[in-house]
């Protein structure tokens, strides 16, 4: 029998659909959410996720690679919608292998569903309302990601506990779908769960694992951080529809509003069309990013967080980690039931 069997019960269409022991995901940071971090998360019992960014399709063939050679375990990879080699990145997820792809960012485009299903691999996609979940999951959708604006990263308007709500009565029943947004704590997981949640997924709370390759200055910056310091992203112009971004406050985030005056100027003159500006835009945060993880620059990097960032304390290897989560919800549902 196994040690969480309450939530392993719950878990249970979840990680089948993974192939992975647990029901956690662990979600795509880029520069982070690399081989390192992946296959430990992978190795723990939980499901690993490639963040490919921006990744050229030789890098991500170079990564895939090497987290298969660390793990035997199911692991995914998360691909960016506007990407602009997204159907090449996506043939060499195929050529891979890979069993699962996420799609972020915003609606997959026409044929990209199709050319992941051919390859054999499920498709997980993100859905910020229960209209566009419905329809995903019409389009080809094997599972959906709801993820509520207490995340790190980009985010929508929506908190977690009323998307839950909102969705999980109306598709969590017959469908997969996984909360993410806020969640540090395995009581939290045990929520989600007992709503009809066939998992989660969580990355601030691995984002300081022992195997992430994060800078030690940016691990620091998370142990200091409260909920309060992890705050979202302002848009300057409503013509340069910019997707928020929570990350810790510091100079990084002032110089964002000075990028998108930037680029909004030259929308204004005509000199950078919409999708080339919403580029330039990701490209921004993929080299604020690389900054604050790799070089270490907390003050001018970007230090994308969830407002879970105050649950992370110390640096843990993932196994622990994943441990901890799991013994929390199960001792959360077993209270319930004594109840």
């Amino acid at each position: 029998m196994s040690a969480y069997s309450k939530t392993a019960g719950l878990m249970a269409r979840g990680a089948q659909f993974l192939g992975s022991e647990y029901a956690i995901l662990c979600g795509a940071m880029s520069w982070v959410s690399e081989r390192n971090l992946v296959s430990a998360i992978s190795n723990a019992g939980g499901f690993g996720v490639i963040a490919c960014g921006a990744m050229t399709p030789e890098l991500l063939d170079t990564e895939i690679a090497a987290t298969k050679a660390m793990t035997e375990k199911s692991f995914g990879v998360n691909l960016i919608t506007m990407h602009p080699q997204l159907f090449d990145i996506i043939a060499v997820c195929g050529r891979h292998g890979v069993t699962h792809v996420v799609l972020a960012g915003g609606i997959p485009p026409k044929g990209s569903v199709e050319a992941i299903k051919a390859s054999g691999a499920k498709v997980i996609c993100f859905a910020p309302t229960l209209a566009l979940g419905k329809k995903l999951l019409r389009s080809g959708a094997d599972a959906l990601v709801i993820e509520g604006m207490e995340a790190g990263g980009h985010i929508g308007p929506v908190s977690t506990s009323v998307l839950a709500q909102e969705i999980l009565p109306t598709l969590a029943p017959d469908h997969l779908v996984f909360v993410a947004g806020g969640i540090g704590r395995g009581e939290a997981i045990a929520g989600y769960l007992e709503m009809g949640a066939a998992g989660v997924q969580l990355g601030t709370r691995f984002a300081c694992a022992t195997e992430s390759i994060a800078h030690p200055k940016f691990k620091q910056a998370f142990f200091r951080a409260s909920a309060r310091d992890a705050v979202a992203s302002v848009q300057v112009d409503g013509r340069l529809p910019v997707i928020p971004v929570r990350a810790l406050k510091n100079k990084g985030t002032e110089a964002f509003t000075a990028k998108q005056i930037e680029v909004a100027k030259l929308l204004d003159g005509e000199n950078l069309a919409m999708l080339e500006a919403q580029l330039q835009i990701e490209h921004y945060w993929a080299g604020a990013l690389r900054r604050a993880v790799v070089d270490g620059d907390v003050e001018n990097g970007s230090l994308m967080a969830g407002q879970s960032v105050g649950m992370v304390t110390r640096e843990e290897p993932a196994a622990e980690i994943m441990t901890a989560l799991m013994q929390e919800c199960e001792t959360a549902l077993l209270g319930r039931v004594a109840a």
